[in-house]
């Protein structure tokens, strides 16, 4: 009799491990593709961020070479930096020879 309960009071067990285990299973892979949708959407923003600061950069520049001292400055250093950047191109391409 004892063993009967025994075995009954196991296979409840069982039967609510294996319930939590689909349970925690659906949960898991919801938040995988939920997971998956935000790191797509992250990717959109950052790139979309760069593209615009790719824009300001260049209105930036348009506006130092349109007039104003102050303006012209920050023209000439980003010039600058962009030269740095092309050196730098040119320098690994050489290597990569």
């Amino acid at each position: 009799m004892v063993d009967k309960q025994i075995v009954s009071h196991l296979t409840a067990q069982v039967e609510r491990l294996i319930e939590d285990h689909r349970r925690i299973s659906a949960d898991c892979r919801t938040l995988v593709a939920e997971r998956d949708e935000l790191a797509a959407e992250n990717r959109t923003l950052k790139q979309r961020l760069r593209e615009l600061d790719i824009r300001v950069k260049s209105m930036e520049l348009g506006l130092g070479l349109s007039g104003k001292s102050g303006d012209r400055e920050r023209a000439r250093v980003r010039v600058n930096s962009l030269l740095r950047e092309v050196d730098k191109c040119i320098a690994m391409l050489d290597k990569a020879e």
